[in-house]
């Protein structure tokens, strides 16, 4: 692990730890959030711009999963399932922020907090795409998690 590995971990750590002690439930989700949202958004901007866009949703989705994952977490998404009806499903076996928790249950409470970041990342990323979505966690047993997209309708 490279020391900007680290550096973004802890990071990313502390950011949790501060606002969920300085906010109540709701605000400290709705905050990582938007600055998942905010960093995903401007990621494409930076990895996409020497490359096509991509039309098709699938397309944009195993971008999601290979490259965008790979920048972010040094590896590739382990899955992708889609319904073909706008609900994607990315599963990560080792999710990187649930590495350093234990795999016991006694963090299970508090690891959709770890997670919500990557929710804001993915969907501020599919955003710039022009892709509306709402993206949510589903943690059963850690470290391994799964990110449920809901892809909205274009309202054009």
């Amino acid at each position: 692990m490279s020391a900007e590995d680290v550096l973004f971990d802890m990071l990313h750590s502390e950011i949790v730890s501060y606002l969920v002690s300085k906010s109540t439930e709701d605000e400290d989700i709705s905050i990582l959030e938007h600055l998942g949202y905010s960093c995903g958004w401007r990621l494409i901007e930076r990895i996409t711009k020497e490359l096509p866009r991509y039309k098709e949703e699938l397309e944009v989705l195993k971008f999601i999963c290979t490259d965008f994952w790979s920048c972010v977490y040094k590896k590739q998404v382990d899955n992708l399932r889609t319904n073909h009806q706008g609900v994607y499903v990315l599963h990560d076996n080792e999710f990187r922020f649930f590495s350093k928790l234990s795999n016991g249950t006694q963090y299970l409470k508090s690891a959709p907090k770890y997670a919500t970041f990557t929710c804001g990342l993915i969907r501020g990323a599919l955003e710039n795409f022009g892709i509306s979505s709402i993206v949510t966690v589903e943690i059963i047993r850690m470290p391994s998690c799964k990110f449920h997209i809901q892809v909205l309708p274009s309202s054009s």
